[in-house]
């Protein structure tokens, strides 16, 4: 791994996101708009309150993993179909410092869609939880970038930014359906159970709704732990998988 090739290519891609609007503001402001949407939805429920609370505690999880995925695939896709990453080859970068420059561009704009998730969640939105608002923080963003580190493989086998897309039903719905939004995990077939438990939404749902029970703790430190361990593995995995040319 080189520094200066990595800082670069944080570099770049931060310059890109800034030129782009409407992806700042896909990223920043479509958990907000979403978060709010729920909560009027729930707002004049028998219960609602605390639905949505329950819900909005799972979505900490769920939403920065869904668009980060999006973001990442796509504008990666969109670079390599420009042919921006066969000049780099050209160049003495490594996939790692190619892919660990995505992963820490992508990684920043997670942690700032998630810090503005958070707040407007806990001052705008009035969520309470036992949670602290940087542990929610910190588990909306480990999340984001599991959701960066899946979009950046999902790129290398994908030859368009349609075929990015599609690959969104394998990779991030099986997640949502089996992390225990719908059904409690416990409550799962076994079978199913067993998927789920290796699957890193799962283990980020856990912490967030362990976090709003019982503040921090030894469970939601080692499952935040097992989600920044996922997000590691995929990050090598894409830098492993990367083709040199377009297909």
């Amino acid at each position: 791994m080189n520094p200066h090739y990595l800082l670069a290519t944080v570099k770049r891609v931060l310059l890109q996101l800034k030129a782009d609007k409407r992806s700042i503001a896909l990223i920043l402001l479509a958990p907000v708009a979403l978060m709010s949407l729920f909560y009027y939805m729930y707002s004049s429920t028998p219960a609602g309150t605390q639905l949505f609370k329950t819900i909005s505690t799972v979505m900490i999880a769920v939403f920065p993993l869904m668009l980060m995925f999006l973001m990442t695939s796509v504008t990666m896709q969109r670079e390599r179909n420009a042919g921006t990453l066969e000049r780099l080859w050209t160049t003495n970068i490594h996939r790692v410092d190619l892919i660990g420059g995505y992963g820490v561009a992508f990684g920043i704009m997670a942690v700032a869609q998630s810090l503005l998730m958070v707040l407007t969640l806990r001052y705008l939105l009035g969520v309470e939880t036992e949670s602290e608002w940087w542990i929610s923080t910190l588990i909306a963003a480990i999340t984001g970038l599991i959701g960066v580190s899946l979009g950046l493989l999902s790129s290398a086998f994908a030859s368009t930014e349609f075929q990015a897309i599609q690959t969104l039903p394998l990779l991030i719905l099986p997640q949502f359906l089996l992390c225990g939004l719908l059904i409690p995990r416990d409550d799962l077939p076994d079978v199913l159970r067993w998927v789920s438990n290796v699957l890193p939404l799962s283990y980020a749902v856990d912490a967030a709704l362990e976090a709003s029970r019982t503040g921090i703790g030894q469970q939601v430190v080692v499952n935040i732990a097992i989600c920044a361990a996922f997000a590691v593995s995929f990050l090598l995995v894409a830098a492993l998988s990367m083709p040199r040319m377009t297909r």
